[in-house]
């Protein structure tokens, strides 16, 4: 077993490609988040091509998954904080293996309904808020503090370029043999994800007996605290609630816009969707020099900048041409939010106290995320009222005007994000 790495060591050579058990963390996210990429354009398919589903009902997919955050987010924090992550992050594999390998049995059996596809997105999101509160606060345990934004970097690069394959592959499949199989292959990404957690072999210090012994109220309300109050994370959280309204709100009506009011064809939706993408893959590669040349801080409001008013491109998209303009508005908003991504991820996993790690994630998250089924309700019934073009302009012209709110902050003011709390930072 390899123990955990002391804070102060100096920086790896040949960087974490070096790492074994980082590797292994890497390959597993890879190849799982193609899997749910894959998922996140099939299961609107399977909904509109197979079931007939309406707008709002594949609106009310989209809320189904991101609803546990809303509902669940704060004590799910608190109870990571107190139990050993990469378990659980195994176990949630697991189970999501199992959530979407039901959908394709259900079909072949004559009996899948859109019932059970709320059930399946509800009960797999519900996983993801378990699994990616473990793994923000798992990462710190496998690498230095030096080492957190390069780690944050490579995850971010791969898992925006899992935005492109993974529609791509879906739209494909769902092209040659129906969006329903393409749900297989998401399972066996989060069996893959599995078998990669379980080799790797470093070994996490287990939660203080202080911390558990505390009651779970408690525990909830010093996350809850921390975030209030520190101006940073603040503004990070009400930032990131607000542009999720307008990204996840259009986001949960586009395949609906696209097939049934633009006209295109499930593999063209998912070239196009692949390639709105892109930006990220480049926005992940460069999120860690763009920081430490303009500044994190400043990086920070220039990603905010990319990811808000390009966004009013989107509603622009029309057969022929008319699909550039949601390609580049798709480009420079993926960009924008990976760099953005990777620098916060990289600040919050570092700027807290590591014991109040897994509650100040999920109490920003609780805003972040909990926000997204109330966005995509809102897509649904703007669309079911007006049309899906009229609720995918709504929703974008929401995401244009966000990056104000970054100015109300402390961040305007600073080059670099700060690397503790005010109260904890060393004297100058």
């Amino acid at each position: 077993m390899t123990a955990l790495a002391p804070a102060g060591a100096a920086r790896r050579g040949g960087g974490l490609l070096r790492h074994r058990d980082f590797r292994l963390l890497w390959a597993g996210q890879t190849v799982s988040s193609i899997g749910s990429n894959v998922t996140a354009l099939a299961l609107p398919l399977v909904a509109v091509a197979v079931l007939d589903a309406s707008t709002f009902q594949v609106a009310v997919l989209t809320a189904a998954a991101w609803l546990p955050w809303l509902l669940l987010g704060l004590p799910v924090g608190a109870w990571v904080d107190r139990l050993p992550r990469r378990p659980v992050m195994i176990i949630c594999d697991l189970v999501s293996a199992l959530l979407f390998l039901s959908v394709p049995a259900a079909a072949a059996a004559g009996v899948l309904t859109v019932g059970q596809l709320l059930v399946v997105a509800l009960c797999a999101g519900l996983s993801r808020v378990f699994f990616e509160t473990a793994d923000q606060v798992y990462l710190p345990v496998l690498l230095r503090p030096a080492e957190v934004p390069e780690g944050n970097a490579k995850l971010q690069a791969t898992q925006t370029a899992s935005y492109v394959l993974g529609p791509g592959l879906a739209g494909l499949i769902a092209q040659a043999v129906g969006a329903v199989t393409a749900l297989v292959l998401d399972a066996l990404t989060f069996l893959v994800s599995a078998a990669c957690l379980a080799r790797i072999r470093t070994v996490e210090p287990p939660p203080a007996r202080a911390e558990r012994a505390r009651s779970l109220r408690r525990e909830i309300a010093d996350g809850v605290r921390f975030v209030a109050r520190d101006p940073y994370l603040r503004v990070m959280t009400v930032f990131g609630a607000a542009s999720n309204i307008g990204l996840v709100g259009y986001q949960a009506v586009l395949v609906v816009f696209l097939v049934r009011e633009v006209g295109l064809a499930p593999g063209i939706v998912g070239l196009l969707v692949a390639a709105m993408s892109l930006g990220g893959v480049a926005g992940a590669l460069l999120a860690t020099t763009v920081g430490r040349r303009l500044g994190t801080a400043r990086a920070m409001l220039l990603a905010a900048v990319f990811t808000g008013p390009p966004a009013l491109l989107i509603p622009l998209a029309g057969p022929g041409a008319a699909l550039f303009w949601p390609a580049l508005g798709g480009v420079l908003i993926s960009l924008g939010v990976a760099v953005g991504n990777v620098l916060k991820g990289s600040f919050r996993q570092t700027y807290p106290p590591h014991h109040l790690l897994g509650r100040v994630t999920v109490s920003m998250q609780l805003l972040n995320y909990g926000t997204i089924p109330l966005a995509a309700l809102l897509a649904g019934a703007l669309a079911a009222a007006y049309s899906d073009r009229t609720a995918v302009l709504a929703m974008t012209g929401w995401l244009a005007a966000t990056p104000l709110i970054l100015l109300i902050g402390p961040l305007r003011r600073r080059r670099d994000l700060p690397t503790a709390p005010p109260a904890a930072a060393p004297p100058a």
